[in-house]
This record gives structure tokens, sequence and C-alpha cells, in this order.
């Protein structure tokens, strides 16, 4: 029996500096566009319509994305992803405007805390699925628990939100690292983008640092490396978070950054993988046929957020799906909350998340070794786990 049309909205940034980040989701959408023009939910079969705005990678073009899917496309959810403002920006105006969001690539302190809200507080209209700032630094200091001897670490942060979150003495990376018992140095907080880690690089001969983690771009990341290389200091690791989960030659055009990252054998979290056990619920398709097929469809490279958006449209699929009433955004809302469902991303749970709102993504670590097509991600530990098989071994400098 054919029911009621439906609309999925999605904010995407498609222009902008963060568009290599919108690339897989626009895939994803246009591949399972056959999977989504309909969703049966009750034994009624409702027609679905796919809205996409762009948020131009900016906090106010995403607010405005929102407000026209809402009211122009009568979008019944919204979904997004990336961007330290405008992500935030996007699921506060689904607040606002009483819409259902789902939102992913992006710690969960940081979507909490962007939005200017205690943890454990619950939101009425918005979800999330990502890791926590803990995850990171439980994979990290697995990682450099596997360079021989004791290890002063560096801290490369920044003086914005990522920064300040790190250095969070409750939810921050102290107290897991604490714990396992690394010191932590912080070099000193500096504005993005930089143009001189000099201090930074002072404070790290100080202190003996010879382990460096960092959140920050790739461009700054290859500055400080070659600042510290031409004073005479070399980490021995470096473990980088956001932009580093991304290939260096993907985010920015610079021969010099690539040429300095790869020297520098940069490792990072990996959420996402074509070794990842899991499977599509919309299409049965794995992980390895995701990427292989994102790689013969553009003529690119796997990205991390590729399995995340796949995860996105399977959720919200599935929400429509079981909604008492998926015409009803209150409804959708409340499926949202209580699903539970396996995804190319792995088992999602918002009913046992760490925080209302937000379903965990598990971590393992990686480390990005150089490669006849660029710098490939390599799984080199899986504590976090096991089910991921690794594929290759960490390398120290």
């Amino acid at each position: 029996m054919s029911s009621t049309r439906l609309c999925i909205g999605v904010v995407a940034p498609l222009t902008g500096r963060l568009a290599p980040l919108g690339r897989p989701l626009a895939y994803v959408l246009r591949a399972l566009a056959p999977r989504l023009r309909q969703v049966d939910n009750g034994g009624r079969r409702h027609e679905v319509a796919i809205a996409v705005r762009d948020s131009r990678s900016e906090p106010e073009a995403a607010r405005q994305a929102v407000r026209e899917l809402v009211t122009a496309d009568r979008a019944n959810l919204v979904l997004t992803l990336a961007g330290t403002r405008v992500l935030p920006a996007v699921a506060d105006t689904c607040e606002q405007l009483g819409v259902p969001c789902l939102s992913t690539t992006f710690p969960w302190q940081a979507y909490v805390r962007a939005r200017g809200a205690d943890p454990a507080h619950r939101f009425r209209w918005t979800y999330h699925f990502a890791w926590g700032l803990d995850d990171i630094a439980a994979v990290f200091a697995s990682l450099w628990e596997r360079v021989e001897g004791r290890h002063a670490v560096g801290c490369l942060w920044n003086d914005d939100l990522q920064g300040t979150l790190l250095r969070d003495e409750r939810y921050g990376f102290a107290p897991v690292t604490s714990a396992r018992g690394h010191a932590l140095v912080d070099l000193g907080p500096y504005r993005e983008p930089a143009d001189d880690f000099a201090a930074q690089v002072e404070r790290m001969r100080e202190h003996g640092v010879d382990v460096i983690t960092s959140a920050s771009t790739a461009t700054d990341l290859a500055l400080f490396h070659r600042q510290a290389r031409r004073a005479g200091l070399r980490p021995r690791l470096i473990t980088c978070s956001r932009w580093l989960t991304y290939p260096h030659t993907h985010t920015t055009p610079a021969p010099d950054v690539h040429a300095e990252l790869g020297d520098a054998r940069v490792a990072t979290l990996v959420y996402w993988s074509p070794g990842h056990p899991y499977r599509s619920s919309l299409d049965g398709s794995t992980c390895a046929d995701l990427a292989h097929a994102y790689r013969q469809d553009t003529g690119e490279c796997w990205l991390q957020p590729l399995g995340l958006a796949h995860a996105l449209v399977e959720t919200a699929h599935h929400a429509l799906a079981t909604a008492d009433d998926p015409t009803d955004r209150a409804s959708v809302a409340g499926a949202l909350a209580g699903a539970r469902l396996d995804t190319i991303a792995g088992p999602l749970d918002w009913t046992s998340g760490p925080t209302p709102n937000t379903a965990l993504v598990r971590l393992v670590g990686g480390q990005w070794h150089p490669g006849p097509q660029g710098p490939r991600l390599a799984v080199v530990a899986n504590e976090g786990n096991p089910e991921v098989p690794l594929t290759g071994d960490l390398t120290p400098v």
C-alpha cells in the first residue's frame, strides 16, 4: 500500500575547505539512491525524496541550509557530517526547529561541548554517532607504548575548541594517558593556521620530548615537523587525529607538505577501513566492496568518512522504517533514540551510549605508510577492536 511521501534532508560540505570530506557522503547518496526511493513501514510503502543542501563549509550557510530543508523541502530528518563549527550549527538549528538530526565524524565530547551543553544533557531532536576523546587517547597511548623506552609526550594543540577539549582535566587526554603512566607536556597553544612553531619547538627541546601528539591540520603539522627537524629534533613518533585521519595528499596540494609528512610517518586513529569486518544493512555490501566501488566510480582512494556516510544513510532508513509514524518528526526522533542496528561502520546502539543521544564507534590505531599510489593507511594496533585485522606494523622514525 502506498502512502505519504517522505524526505531525507542532507547538509553536506560540497564546496569550501571541507569539500574533500563531503564527497564520500555525496557518493553514498548517489550509490544508494535506488535503495532509498521507497521505505516500507508497517505494511505501508512511502516514497522517499533526498534533498541535499550545501553548507559551503560555513556555519551560517549550514544554518540556512537546515531552514530551507525544513521549510521548503519539508524534511522528516536531516543528516550531516564534518566541521568543528559547521556540524554543531546544523544540529543546533535542527534542535531549534524541531526536526530530527543525525550526525557523525566528531568526538562526542566536542559534539556536546560545542553546543554549550553538559555531557549528561539530553537533546530532544539531535543524535550522533562517533568516538570519544578518551577513545582517541587510549589508541594513541597504545601506540606510544610500542616505541622503545620511556617518553615525554609533547602535546601540539591549538587554542580553539579542539585544544581546549584535549586539555580538559575531566574529558581530555590526561585522565586516560596519566592512568597508563604517560607524562604529557603541553607545548603551548597556537592560532590556526600557524605561521611559526619556534616556541613549541623550544619547549620540545627543554622537556626532552621525543613523541608528539596533535590534532592539527596537515599544513600546520608539516610546518612544525620541518622546524623541529631543522632545530636538530626528530620525533620518534607523531600521533595526530582530525585532518591526519585522511591522506595528506587529499587535503592539501602542497608538495612540501606531502614530502614532510611522508617522512614523518604519522600515526592516527582508524574508525573505518576496507578491512573492517562489517556489512551494509541496506545492500549487504562489505567494507571492501564499498571501498572498491568508490575507487572504481570516482578514481579516488577511499576515505574513512565513506563508511560513516554509508552508516548515516543506513540509520536514516532504519529510523523511517521503524518509527511509529514516519511522517511525524517526533516519532522519527523516538526511533533514533531507540535505534540499535548493525551497519557497515559496525554495531551502533543509541540505548547504551556514553551520553544521551550518542552511539559509539570503536577505534583502532593506524599509521600512514608510503606506497606507490601515495600514503597508505595501515592498521597497526587493534586492542580497541580485535575484529579488525592488522595490515601493517608500527614503524617509529
